[in-house]
Formats: C-alpha cells, structure tokens, sequence
C-alpha cells in the first residue's frame, strides 16, 4: 500500500493518517484512543509513528485474513 507520504517522515500528522486511512478525524482519534494506533504527543501536538501506522494496517490485514 503506498500514502502520498514522502518517505522521510517519520511522524505523521492526524490529518495526514486521515488520508492515508481515508478514515474521519473522529475514527482517528477514536482509534488513538482505544490504543488500537499508537501515537506520541509534542507539546500540544500529536503524531503517530509512521511504523505504527504500518504495524495498525498489517494487524488489520491479519485479522480479516
């Protein structure tokens, strides 16, 4: 699966992983929540891992196989 990320980010932004989920903000931050997609908080800023967002799709794809 390819995001129209450059490959040197390393964090992403919210709505950076709402377009390469095609998920709402919402769902984001629902999943953020229920600690379903690990994310880092900067000051006031979240971010989720770049692997992280690997690792949420490959266990997605693990469990629906």
């Amino acid at each position: 699966m390819s995001t129209a990320l450059p490959p040197t980010h390393q964090a992403l932004t919210v709505p950076e992983v709402m377009a390469a989920l095609r998920m709402s903000r919402f769902k984001v931050y629902d999943l953020i929540r229920s600690r379903q997609l690990k994310s880092i908080k900067v000051g006031r800023c979240r971010r989720v891992p770049a692997e992280a967002l690997r690792a949420f799709i490959e266990h997605q794809l693990e469990e629906t196989a």
